[in-house]
């Protein structure tokens, strides 16, 4: 990721989401990401696909072709299925969407290690793909989960749960942790704990309240916009926009 984040000179990750469609509407959705990717690509340096799509476009059907239409812009692809489930399941769920092409998925580090996500993290490995573990989510109501205090497994101290997230993906070797802009404090206290052995993808600027200096100064590496862009009346326009303004204030950090 950093290597395409430096040749595409943006660290800007498009979250493809689109409001619901019909499903007799699927080919006119499919074209209309496509034709995102196509007007937006110069930049961005990554795609970061949902349900929104994967459920009505089907993986190995229009999924798969939006992968292809991204790789061949040089950009990076990540499913954000936030895994969570037992690890023969997950191990399953990973085989399927790194064989329709993703670089990277999302997983949730809820589940634990054992019989959990280390399947997962086996399967990245050996295809040479990547794990990203989500810390703290952007939305108003993450502190009911990812901000209740817990008791750490290995040390039984009270501990947010967000903290001993950020430290498994540490002790994991995750590729990246989602921070949500939303809460640059929770972004500045991850990246105190990981510095630059881990980087931070924050989800939640524009629409959600999120901004690029606060969530760039606090640590994060790449910001996930999503509505700010696919809903735009522009999208290239507002896309280079956000891209111009992270790059100028990443220069100053």
């Amino acid at each position: 990721m950093e290597e395409t984040s430096r040749f595409k000179e943006s660290n800007i990750v498009l979250a493809l989401d689109f409001p619901f469609e019909r499903l007799e509407n699927r080919e006119s959705l499919y074209i209309r990401a496509e034709s995102l990717i196509e007007r937006v690509h110069p930049y961005i340096c990554a795609v970061k696909f949902n349900h929104h799509l994967t459920l009505p476009l089907g993986l190995f059907d229009g999924i798969k072709r939006l992968i292809k239409k991204a790789h061949d812009k040089g950009l990076l692809t990540i499913m954000d299925c936030k895994i969570n489930d037992i690890g023969s399941t997950n191990e399953v769920i990973a085989e399927y969407y790194y064989a329709a092409g993703f670089d990277a998925l999302i997983a949730n580090p809820f589940v634990g290690w054992d019989e959990g996500l280390e399947p997962v993290f086996k399967v990245a490995k050996a295809l040479n793909k990547g794990v990203i573990l989500l810390v703290y989510m952007s939305h108003k109501g993450v502190a009911e989960g990812y901000g209740q205090t817990v008791l750490d497994y290995d040390t039984g101290k009270e501990t947010p749960q967000y903290v001993l997230f950020a430290k498994r993906a540490l002790k994991w070797g995750a590729d990246g942790v989602v921070v949500g802009a939303t809460y640059p404090e929770k972004v500045r206290e991850v990246f105190g704990m990981l510095k630059d052995e881990v980087p931070i993808y924050s989800p939640g600027i524009g629409v959600q309240g999120g901004k690029i200096e606060s969530a760039l100064k606090a640590g994060a590496r790449y910001l996930i916009v999503g509505r700010a862009i696919t809903l735009s009346n522009n999208p290239s326009e507002s896309a280079e926009k956000i891209r111009n303004i992270a790059r100028a204030l990443k220069k100053s950090v």
